[in-house]
């Protein structure tokens, strides 16, 4: 008892020099976490109750608490691990409540009370455990969204919210998010944290609209998180009413220093239908870009996704697969795991020629992808017309409308972004925005424009 009391002692000093010499008011947080034990050798083990708060206590803490433990105990070692579920710790007495910090137990409860939380199943309904930071593949392409990411969810503060996510398809937008959710879920658990797709958000709020009390049941959902995560927000801004609500509820958490998490196809410059101030809000928190994956990239998911799946392909159907496939990760993953389920199902080995074959479909899509310069020309040829014209500062009508038709169909048929797109057409990106929406404008009522819009799209869209 007297040696598991002069512990407990040593650590409360040890505590107390690490949050002095950090200068980390959340030093205690974390170490509240963990439980610490001394070994008859004086080897200090700290046991965390996940390997995200491991992971957390070894990169912040780790070394100063090494260098204090060590400076009277040269020859100790100190281990930051994983405590498995069957393992029993002896927790040695707690600390007096008197003092600024508590000797922690395995599950450390805040002291706070926790506010009442409606509909409790509805906050990790929409969550794919299998969406995390362990399981997301980093590259150059996707570092810096991977490390905002982190950065929000294991922070209290930041210096940025939002935090704006922009990509195409299948980029790992998606799995970010959920990444962000789960992780502040298990740093603090007494936080409120809300996903929903911009489909959830749009069902729900029709279903406010319904009556009253469905209101205020709509509303109070969003008053009562801490953290907000919307996917592909592009679909709610471009509505009238679901934009009034969700900028209402944009500000009320923004001023009540609540964190919020966005997703969409663009930035927010590039958004359409959307208030000029909303517009500002969003751009005014932290905006990345999230850029296709490198083929090193692609290689390296396959790789981690072939492990997840406890199998094995041959080196060149892998670089198949990550040459052919260039702008989807998420089909990238669906014709690895169909190669894998093939083979798990019928047997034997995929071979190149076989992965070809069974991949046919998905290979077909990807090869007729449009680009840019098949639009342009297409356009050109379509009206009789030169590359050079549509290139041109020339504002002859006849001119005129087949380059804003072709800027329109380059950003429904590509993944360019605006600011490429201007590049490519010679124009600033003001212009191209323009550009689309006096197309899509003069598609609502000019018949034979869309009529014109729709056999070059099928015209662009034929295998060549």
């Amino acid at each position: 008892m007297a040696q598991a009391t002069t512990f407990q002692t040593e650590w409360l000093a040890l505590c107390k020099q690490l949050e002095t010499q950090l200068k980390d008011t959340s030093v205690m947080r974390w170490l509240n976490r963990v439980v610490p034990e001394v070994s008859p050798n004086n080897d200090l083990n700290l046991w965390a109750p996940s390997s995200c708060i491991c992971e957390l206590v070894e990169k912040r803490y780790a070394e100063t608490i090494r260098s204090l433990w060590l400076a009277t105990r040269p020859t100790a070692k100190v281990c930051v691990q994983v405590r498995k579920p069957e393992m029993v710790i002896p927790v040695v007495a707690p600390i007096p409540n008197t003092l600024s910090i508590q000797l922690p137990k395995v599950v450390e409860k805040s002291s706070t009370p926790i506010r009442p939380k409606i509909d409790e199943d509805l906050y990790s309904a929409f969550l794919d455990k299998t969406h995390t930071f362990q399981s997301f593949v980093v590259g150059e392409s996707n570092r810096f969204a991977y490390e905002a990411a982190k950065r929000i969810a294991e922070e209290e503060t930041v210096s940025f919210n939002p935090l704006y996510f922009h990509a195409g398809v299948g980029l790992g937008k998606t799995h970010l998010m959920h990444a962000i959710a789960w992780r502040i879920k298990e740093l603090y658990p007494d936080k409120t944290v809300l996903y929903l797709s911009s489909e959830q958000f749009f069902q729900r709020f029709i279903k406010g609209l319904q009556s009253k009390e469905e209101m205020f049941s709509f509303k109070n959902l969003f008053h009562n998180v801490d953290v907000l995560l919307i996917d592909d927000i592009q679909f709610i801004v471009g509505k009238h009413h679901t934009q009034g609500e969700f900028s209402q509820i944009f500000n009320n958490l923004i001023s009540r220093g609540k964190k919020i998490i966005l997703s969409a196809d663009s930035a927010p410059m590039e958004l359409h239908g959307i208030e000029e101030r909303l517009r500002t809000r969003l751009a005014q928190g932290l905006v990345v870009d999230i850029h296709p994956a490198s083929y090193e990239l692609r290689m390296s998911i396959l790789r981690e996704k072939m492990q997840a799946l406890n199998t094995e392909l041959d080196e060149s159907v892998l670089e198949f697969l990550a040459k052919s496939i260039t702008s989807n990760v998420r089909e990238l993953e669906g014709a690895l795991k169909r190669l894998v389920a093939h083979m798990e199902l019928l047997g034997g080995k995929v071979t190149l020629e076989s992965a070809r074959i069974l991949l046919k479909d998905i290979l077909h899509m990807t090869e007729r992808q449009v680009k840019a310069p098949d639009i342009i020309q297409a356009v050109a040829d379509f009206y009789r017309l030169t590359v050079k014209d549509l290139r041109s500062t020339r504002r002859d009508r006849t001119i005129v409308r087949p380059r804003q038709l072709a800027m329109y169909l380059t950003k429904q048929l590509t993944p360019m972004a605006l600011p490429d797109i201007a590049k490519f057409y010679e124009r600033d990106h003001t212009t191209v925005m323009h550009a689309i929406k006096t197309i899509e404008e003069y598609l609502k009522r000019d018949k034979q424009l869309a009529r014109e819009k729709d056999m070059l799209v099928e015209q662009l869209r034929e295998v060549r």
